[in-house]
């Protein structure tokens, strides 16, 4: 049988490189997790556009939809008008002319009906355009809201960050006044 020399490598243990390599391995721990950070915003920002665009679309489907609506409804009204004004306005008109005063006209009630009705269209339109300025402004709150959550992080940041060096600074010194 063959033998085999061995040789034993002593490695001597020195606090001062294995706190070092700890403090490397943190520091490229926490380095890769920055780049993947900006990974995850960089793909984040470029679905911005793609996020742009579904809410234009929103915005153009609802205005259109509104528009449809109120062009449909208008339609229909305009047919139900015209067609009770032309069978009852001759007879209501020159059979009650003399009793009846101008408001009390088909004509005239015909026109008022119009009226209730197109601003009833422009109201829909309106309260669409309410909506989305309460959809931006919710927007702009939450976008205020992110700047906010931002800052604080950045303080709390700091303040751990201070904490750690006053603790390290405080250990140093209780350290130093030991060994005296």
């Amino acid at each position: 049988m063959s033998t085999k020399k061995e040789s034993k490598e002593t490695t001597t243990y020195s606090p001062t490189s294995s706190i070092s390599e700890q403090r490397h391995s943190v520091e490229r721990v926490l380095d890769e997790t920055r780049d993947n950070i900006t990974k995850s915003i960089d793909e984040a920002r470029r679905e911005i556009p793609r996020n742009t665009q579904a809410i234009n679309d929103y915005q153009e489907h609802t205005l259109q939809a509104n528009k449809e609506i109120a062009d449909s409804y208008l339609e229909s009204q305009k047919e139900i008008v015209n067609a009770f004004q032309s069978i009852f306005a001759p007879y209501m008109e020159n059979g009650y002319k003399d009793f009846w005063y101008k408001w009390a006209s088909p004509r005239t009630i015909s026109e008022i009906y119009a009226r209730t009705v197109s601003n009833f269209a422009d109201n829909a339109i309106v309260a669409t355009k309410i909506a989305n300025n309460a959809m931006f402004a919710n927007m702009e709150a939450f976008k205020t809201y992110i700047q906010l959550q931002k800052d604080n992080a950045n303080t709390f940041s700091r303040i751990a960050a201070n904490t750690a060096k006053t603790f390290e600074q405080t250990s140093r010194d209780i350290h130093a006044s030991i060994r005296q």
